[in-house]
């Protein structure tokens, strides 16, 4: 699940692999100058046989923020000038090692205007010259995802990869057919669309503790609705780390932590009051705050509490579930094991200022971003799967059906 409130979810874009083609400046092309070699013997060539190639075409509109670049055959790149039309502003670049290539150091802006000038040679040292100034698609003609989780980190066996796309797509089968998830367990993965604008790839069961898994991202020009195209290109990986699966029973207020298979912990809990119970089934942990603040009228409770520095805050749902710590509880009268007194959150013993040690902390330290923590015995309903990431809560023939490719 991708919301805007969750801090693990990134604006996708890199510098992607260059691609060219589209424009071949020589003497005679567009805007572009060649300068003869007035020296070339009686009879043989005078001009120069290297053949520049810009990328975005001279004139265009909605060229590629991650593809453009330069590339010459039959000779090498001398010299390649970008720059911000208008304003001059420089765009770092360079060249490739062996001087056929030049590629900008960074992904270039939506809607933005910029020229390009660049000379190379041939064998021979004749020259030839090649321009272009072109505009990069704008950002109401394109599309970007957000996506969990982030590249390079580890996470719990129960982590999907999400995409929200910030338009809505409506050639669902195109967009996903550009987007690949692959893992080293070798499982199947299967991505499903709970709407026009979220996207999420799992497997069947949950991912192998200690596979890699790599997301293969390519949606640079692809149409994902009319008109609109996507500008992103990346490949990203992530590490699954130790399964971890805590099952919370709102009858006995307990939870139990499973590690690779061993139980690790139980602690006393408490879970959601008879008035405001806690959704019952697979929740995956989506954001991790040491502190935070809670205020029921962010969840259409009214103003039954507002409290600055919650501890150790575990998010399971978009709608507002935690697990986190409570040092508000009555110490004479300790709900922990007992009974349900929270607001629908699965609260834990802790202390004001997350510090010394306590259940809840022990939790938080122990705790990865996309471990799972289910809910059984409670008189409330199963989450939605769209509710969080918590797409585990659907049948695996239902999220088959989702897929569009």
């Amino acid at each position: 699940m991708t919301t805007p409130n969750i801090s693990a979810r990134r604006t996708l874009g890199a510098c992607a692999a260059l691609m060219v083609g589209a424009l071949t400046l020589t003497a005679c092309g567009g805007s572009a100058n060649a300068k003869d070699d007035e020296k070339g013997g009686k009879g043989g060539p005078k001009t120069s046989v290297a053949k520049i190639a810009i990328s975005a075409k001279d004139g265009s509109t909605g060229a590629s923020i991650n593809a453009t670049g330069v590339k010459v055959s039959d000779g090498k790149l001398t010299d390649v000038k970008m720059t911000v039309a208008g304003s001059g502003q420089t765009v770092a670049g360079s060249v490739s090692a062996d001087g056929k290539v030049w590629k900008p150091k960074e992904q270039l802006e939506r809607g933005t205007k910029y020229q390009i000038s660049a000379t190379a040679q041939d064998a021979d040292g004749r020259t030839a010259a090649a321009n272009s100034i072109f505009t990069t698609v704008t950002s109401s003609n394109s599309f970007i995802g957000t996506y969990t989780p982030d590249n390079g980190t580890t996470v719990g066996v129960g982590m999907p990869v999400s995409f929200t796309f910030d338009k809505a797509i409506t050639d669902r089968k195109a967009v996903q057919s550009h987007i690949t998830v692959s893992s080293s367990s070798g499982q199947k993965i299967v991505g499903h669309w709970f709407n026009g604008q979220r996207l999420d790839f799992r497997p069947e069961e949950y991912w192998k503790a200690g596979s890699k898994v790599t997301m293969k991202i390519d949606l640079d020009g692809v149409e994902g609705a009319n008109g609109v195209y996507g500008v992103q290109k990346k490949t990203v990986t992530f590490t699954v780390g130790r399964s971890q699966v805590s099952t919370v029973d709102a009858n006995t207020q307990t939870m139990t932590v499973v590690r690779d298979g061993k139980t690790v912990k139980t602690i006393p809990i408490s879970a959601g009051s008879p008035e405001h119970t806690t959704y019952n089934g697979q929740m995956v942990i989506s954001e991790k705050f040491v502190q935070t603040r809670m205020n029921s009228r962010t969840v259409g409770l009214g103003g039954e509490y507002d409290i600055p520095d919650v501890p150790h805050a575990m998010r399971l749902t978009t709608s507002g579930t935690f697990l986190h710590g409570n040092y508000w509880y009555n110490k004479g009268n300790p709900p922990f094991g007992r009974q349900g007194t929270s607001h629908g959150c699965v609260g834990l013993a802790d202390v004001q200022g997350a510090g010394g040690s306590t259940p809840a902390k022990w939790f938080y330290d122990n705790s990865l971003i996309g471990d799972v923590v289910i809910v059984k015995n409670s008189p409330d309903k199963t989450v939605a799967p769209d509710n969080g990431l918590n797409g585990w809560n659907m049948a695996w023939s239902q999220w088959v059906a989702g897929s569009a490719s």
